[in-house]
């Protein structure tokens, strides 16, 4: 069975920077597709970022284009999200999760089935 755990949440002030952390275990990953999603409270989740088997291919939800980047190391067996020029509204719950799919999955309309493997998620906390 396979376990995804985050780490690296926290609190930080706006402009702040934050690096998450995605470990698994009970499989490699390294033919999986990745992502990252969020859900602050009250709001459904959404989607963050998504990386291929190789982490030659990323993508970027517009929210989050150009401040965050998303990568992985197979020999860890691990994904990370890098998040800088944090905003107030970045606050929320971060969850890694894992597609059999090794390609980078962008859900379409919410639809989050293509992601077998989920972790409990990290809360992240941006003060103005």
């Amino acid at each position: 069975q396979v376990q995804l755990v985050e780490s690296g949440g926290g609190l930080v002030q706006a402009g702040g920077s934050l690096r998450l952390s995605c470990a698994a275990s009970g499989r490699t990953l390294s033919t999986y597709g990745m992502g990252w999603f969020r859900q602050a409270p009250g709001k459904e989740r959404e989607f963050v970022a998504t990386i291929n088997w190789s982490g030659s291919s990323t993508y970027y939800a517009d929210s989050v284009k150009a401040r965050f980047t998303i990568s992985r190391d197979n020999a860890k067996n691990t994904m990370y999200l890098q998040m800088n020029s944090l905003k107030p509204e970045d606050t929320a719950v971060y969850t890694c999760a894992a597609s059999p799919v090794p390609e980078a999955v962008v859900p379409e309309a919410g639809d989050y089935g293509l992601y077998a493997y989920w972790g409990q998620g990290t809360q992240v906390t941006v003060s103005s």
